[in-house]
């Protein structure tokens, strides 16, 4: 009888920073020593961050990648932690010298002070948001790795999607567990797909499948973690919390005809996943580039009021100035709804009248039709950036994705921004979020006092009350 735990280390990696992800990776490892782990998993291209893109190119940063992954080693051992078989990913390379040297999504397995075994991704998705196919080179061979008498077939994210390639190998070759680390984007629905997806590969290769997905936001993808484990006959037996860094285990036991169901986190609600992949995605894009606050414009409209509900739920109120921009044909509701919503965020909130802008332009210009009916739209553009680049804050888009379809939005106006919160949610799905985010604050949840709502008229509002 052989027995084996995993520990699934599903981590917020960030892209090139090969430094602080190789101490993550030494964090998590140290946890999963203190809990017994014998495995320790990590996702896709763990030490890069993923995707790296055009910086897989670099032949200086695949050497950088590769002395990071033996230092890490080294560091391992020293600690007293070269015992286990620390499971992560990294850029690679597909040849010996360096004129055909070419970089590969890599799996590197650490263990006894050294790299100990590698393997590399054979299916390059490009699609969406992949660009893999043009960047990497695709790998060639499966492989098995024998860890303690257990056999354990690896693969990376897009090999278990794809028919054949090293699944069908591995299915042949009587593995005791198949391993297989990812890098997948967050999709609304995307869940049930994944395990469904998982379940026929632990059917197709009769063993128990580890899907450990990374988590945290890189740029304009979110990844929602939720890493899982199925069995041989496709029972549910362990699932990590959704955005969220997170540290469980699965103990595989070859005597057991059934292994043994672990922590399951419950479900979330449709529309609290999707909010909370908003405010992750918005929190790591500001810590990844290091702003600490933004601005956005408050009309009280419904687009406003919601993105920065997001951005107080992602930094907190006090590192959000809201600027209420109003104009002649500006309602004094709007105006009290701003005001109301900010208070509630303890956002910082200033009134910036753009009617004397606006007859300067004017009175210079004398513009008509198109031109003078966006003219507004660029005057608040013009003073959000200038809140941007005078305190350093990340300016925030409000468009949601029905006004960007219709291309109902003025270029160098309300698209200003660095960041779009909601760029991907129709204004149908704003109402829900926002009656979401509603229900939670009255439950206590996030930011306390938050009320969005929509006035009897339909008109895109937002009151902050006292819930």
């Amino acid at each position: 009888m052989t027995q084996l735990r995993f520990a699934l280390a599903q981590i917020d990696t960030c892209v090139g920073d090969l430094n602080g992800n190789a101490s993550s990776v030494l964090q998590f490892t140290r946890m999963a020593a203190l809990n017994n782990a014998q495995v320790v998993v990590f996702p896709e291209m763990t030490l890069t961050g993923y995707p790296i893109e055009d910086l897989a190119l670099r032949a200086t940063f695949r050497k950088a990648a590769a002395d990071k992954a033996d230092e890490l080693a080294r560091t391992l051992e020293k600690e007293g932690l070269g015992d286990l078989y620390v499971v992560v990913g990294t850029v690679g390379t597909s040849a010996v010298t360096d004129v055909d040297d070419k970089p590969t999504n890599r799996l590197v397995v650490l263990h006894g002070g050294s790299v100990w075994s590698t393997y590399d991704k054979h299916f390059l998705p490009n699609y969406g948001v992949f660009d893999e196919f043009r960047i990497f080179e695709p790998g060639q061979r499966s492989v098995i790795l024998d860890i303690d008498g257990v056999k354990v077939g690896v693969a990376i994210c897009e090999d278990i999607w794809q028919d054949g390639g090293p699944v069908a190998q591995l299915a042949s070759s009587g593995i005791d567990v198949l391993l297989t680390i990812n890098g997948s984007p967050y999709e609304e629905g995307k869940t049930h797909t994944r395990q469904d997806l998982a379940v026929r590969r632990a059917h197709e290769v009769g063993a128990p499948l580890i899907y450990l997905n990374q988590v945290g936001g890189q740029d304009d993808l979110i990844f929602d973690g939720g890493s899982f484990v199925v069995d041989a006959d496709g029972t549910l037996i362990e699932r990590s919390p959704m955005f969220m860094e997170d540290l469980s285990y699965f103990d595989f036991d070859s005597a057991a005809e059934h292994q043994q169901v672990g922590a399951i986190d419950a479900p979330r609600d449709p529309d609290e996943e999707v909010y909370t992949a908003c405010v992750l995605g918005l929190k790591d894009y500001m810590a990844k580039n290091h702003f600490t606050g933004v601005v956005l414009g408050l009309s009280g409209g419904i687009d406003s009021a919601l993105v920065a509900a997001m951005a107080a739920d992602a930094v907190g109120g006090t590192n959000v100035q809201g600027v209420s921009m109003p104009s002649m044909y500006s309602s004094d509701g709007s105006k009290d709804d701003a005001a109301d919503l900010a208070q509630n965020l303890d956002a910082h909130y200033d009134i910036q009248p753009i009617e004397p802008l606006f007859k300067a332009f004017q009175s210079q210009l004398d513009l008509d039709g198109v031109a003078a009916e966006n003219l507004q739209a660029r005057i608040r553009g013009v003073i959000v950036m200038a809140y941007s680049n005078s305190k350093n804050l990340l300016a925030l888009a409000t468009g949601n994705k029905s006004e960007l379809a219709c291309g109902y939005s003025t270029i160098y106006g309300d698209a200003v921004g660095g960041y779009a919160p909601i760029k991907d949610l129709l204004k149908t799905r704003v109402w829900e979020l926002s009656r979401w985010r509603n229900r939670a604050a009255a439950a206590g949840v996030g930011v306390g006092g938050l009320k969005i709502v929509g006035n009897e008229n339909g008109e895109q509002e937002c009151r902050s009350k006292t819930v």
